[in-house]
């Protein structure tokens, strides 16, 4: 495939006579930002290599040393916008198609390598955190910053924040805080730190693995070697290191309260004040979201959290405030996004509910 392909295929030989696919995304201008073309690429591709019994181990990152992928194609769903009120098929297919690539990171079989170096964010966010072993470096920053654009963290957000420690997903949604590769780690969104000078004897020791295709055994030999090149020492987390301030503030029994408890909580430290103050000057629609997401995702399964995910999506899409959020941040770029709701206690009793309701006839992911 053509270097100048937005996504770029490789199969690796090892010495096992098995290879490792690896998928790069390459939209370096774009921060490697997940458009639509690229993400029917990648589906097509794991799907077939899945099925190839030449491919044990799959490997995914981005061009270039800025991002892994920094999120969806927003300013494309930007141009796309209908009035609102008003269903837009790009979106729900763009959605569609990204959730179910997302679900089959989640339930791949075979051992699937993220190698997080850079910026992972939103969509960045839903392809690494499926994937078995995901790997961060001293240059990783991850966030899900929807409360400034008046979206909500999805990509399976609903599912991996909500199986963090403490109230530490609660916070990162509702603050869009920016986590480094220590943070990652400790909330459970990453697996391993390797330094990201040693990429490619990692990859070279990875081909002199003897990977068999059974899958349980080459998850284990993928396990050990990159468990052996990651150091003793990583960097610190300052979210641990926030850890029960985090757990205080955000233990409200109402969104309310949490929002309250954050604010008197900004003169805690510098990290908390720079987290609180996004919390602060984001939407409030997109905070009663989070809140709303968490509460009702936490028994549900993967698949149901992608269908209620779509959903919400694309009623997001059918209301004013995503839009104005990103124009005001990504195609204007005034930074001054005029929100609906500016506080929570401001929204009405009832409204968020219209972001669970189902606006198809029927559900694209139904059969997930």
């Amino acid at each position: 495939m053509s270097t100048d392909a937005p996504v770029v295929f490789e199969e690796l030989p090892c010495e096992s006579d098995r290879v490792i696919g690896l998928a790069r995304l390459n939209a370096q201008r774009s921060l490697n930002a997940l458009s639509l073309p690229m993400i029917h690429l990648l589906h097509e591709q794991l799907t077939a290599w899945a099925a190839d019994e030449r491919v044990a181990c799959v490997w995914l990152e981005g061009a270039g040393e800025k991002a892994f992928c920094a999120g969806g194609d927003i300013v494309e769903m930007y141009r796309s916008m209908t009035p609102v009120g008003e269903r837009n098929a790009f979106i729900e297919d763009y959605f569609a198609s990204e959730y179910r690539l997302d679900h089959l990171i989640h339930v791949y079989e075979k051992p699937l390598i993220c190698w997080a170096h850079g910026i992972v964010m939103g969509g960045g966010m839903g392809l690494m955190q499926g994937a078995s072993q995901r790997v961060v470096t001293e240059k990783t920053k991850l966030a899900m910053p929807e409360i400034t654009i008046g979206l909500y963290p999805d990509v399976g957000g609903s599912f991996f924040l909500n199986r963090t420690p403490g109230k530490t997903g609660l916070f990162a949604g509702l603050t869009g805080v920016h986590l480094n590769a220590g943070d990652a780690l400790f909330m459970g969104m990453a697996d391993v730190f390797i330094h990201a000078e040693r990429r490619d004897a990692v990859l070279s020791a990875l081909q002199a693995l003897s990977l068999s295709g059974d899958a349980a055994t080459d998850h284990a030999l993928v396990h050990r070697l990159l468990r052996e090149a990651s150091p003793q020492e990583t960097p610190a987390s300052p979210v641990r290191e926030h850890f029960d301030d985090i757990n205080r503030v955000c233990d409200g029994a109402t969104l309310v309260e949490v929002g309250e408890a954050l604010l008197h909580s900004k003169g805690y430290s510098d990290w908390m004040q720079r987290a609180v103050s996004t919390f602060e000057r984001g939407c409030a629609q997109t905070a009663w979201l989070v809140w709303e997401q968490l509460r009702r995702a936490r028994h549900l399964s993967l698949g149901d959290v992608f269908r209620m995910e779509w959903i919400m999506s694309v009623q997001c899409a059918m209301h004013p405030d995503f839009r104005e959020g990103v124009r005001a941040l990504l195609i204007e770029k005034d930074g001054a996004p005029q929100f609906r709701y500016h506080k929570p206690e401001e929204v009405p009793v009832g409204y968020i509910d219209g972001f669970f309701e189902l606006p198809a006839a029927s559900h694209p992911l139904a059969d997930l």
